[in-house]
């Protein structure tokens, strides 16, 4: 399949001008996003006490706020990037989904791709945090894969979003969305266009991506498709290779937290990404930034490396803040050096 978006000239160290070149085309971008919708309800308060009735914390609640979650988040990345995105998903028909959609309207994303199924609820997540730290998270979902009429509407808004995309994404959290005829409706419509597909995988999906052009689990995700934890390099790559091989991708990238990223390709040796994070509060999210920066240099026509790197310097700006957060273009220009 040609990719003749993606820049194949020379790559090295990104410098903040090659940034900020690679950040103008993504305006010009069209980005497909497709997966689970979430919204991401936080609490927020201070714990002075235990509670008389059992040993839990009582917190006093101060404010409380929702974001974009999941896909929606991903999407939401996007357009902070300046990109134009066609987000497609699934809502229940209740206050979460009019929350979403009003939260969607108001990121400047459409909302005529979004699939209403009344029999599920929309995946919402309730964290309750205090003194900067999760007491406890509280989650109202439906699992089970989508069919009927719906998963009918889901695979004509995946053919209506890939059309006249750069690039594809798929944000699978296991929530229904992404399942086999979803997946074979996205693999033949981004062979059709000539566009790569990238994944932000769920564990037990793995073999729902073969064809892949790129895939971003983290270490536990890859390692537990083998039932192999990741202790050493020698795991890593292992489990790496066998990614490639099995998924027939043209590239993995495994993100490793406070140890960066590595990506495995074909024919070439391991390549290493330190982490830019100079102080980590919170990484809810930071797998939705890595994906959509990726996805978003790679749509501006900047060769993988470089899309890697600003990907990289992407999720080191996330991670200081707590919960879901989006990074602007100036960011990430100057999280580069001069």
């Amino acid at each position: 399949m040609p990719y003749n978006r993606i820049g194949k000239g020379k790559t090295g160290i990104v410098k903040r001008t090659r940034a900020r070149r690679i950040c103008s085309g993504m305006s010009r971008s069209t980005v497909a996003v497709i997966g689970d919708l979430m919204l991401d309800r936080y609490i927020w308060g201070q714990v002075d006490r235990i509670s008389p009735e059992a040993p839990v914390p009582v917190v006093a609640v101060e404010k409380t706020n929702v974001r974009l979650g999941g896909a929606a988040n991903v999407a939401w990345n996007l357009v902070s990037l300046g990109l134009n995105v066609r987000l497609v998903g699934v809502l229940g028909r209740d206050q979460s989904a009019r929350d979403v959609k009003t939260l969607i309207g108001g990121k400047g994303l459409a909302t005529d791709l979004l699939v209403t199924d009344g029999v599920r609820v929309t995946t919402e997540k309730i964290r309750v945090i205090a003194h900067n730290q999760q007491v406890v998270r509280a989650d109202f979902e439906t699992s089970g894969e989508i069919g009927g009429r719906p998963l009918g509407r889901l695979k004509s808004a995946v053919k209506r979003a890939v059309a006249g995309a750069a690039v594809t994404v798929v944000s699978d959290y296991g929530k229904g969305v992404v399942t086999g005829p979803v997946m074979e409706t996205v693999r033949e419509e981004c062979r059709r266009a000539g566009i790569p597909m990238l994944v932000d995988p769920k564990e037990g999906h793995f073999s729902l991506y073969r064809g892949v052009y790129g895939i971003t689990p983290n270490k536990n995700e890859a390692g537990g498709f083998y039932n192999v934890r990741i202790r050493t390099d020698e795991d890593l790559e292992r489990v790496g290779r066998l990614l490639l091989e099995d998924l027939d991708a043209r590239a993995v990238l495994i993100t490793r937290g406070e140890e960066g990223m590595t990506l495995f390709e074909r024919g070439r040796r391991s390549k290493h990404f330190p982490t830019m994070a100079s102080e980590v509060y919170d990484v809810t999210g930071a797998g939705d930034t890595v994906i959509s920066v990726l996805a978003a240099a790679l749509a501006a026509g900047a060769s993988l490396h470089d899309a890697i790197e600003m990907a990289n310097a992407a999720a080191g700006i996330v991670v200081r803040e707590i919960g879901t957060a989006a990074v602007i273009t100036e960011e990430l220009v100057n999280a580069f050096k001069s």
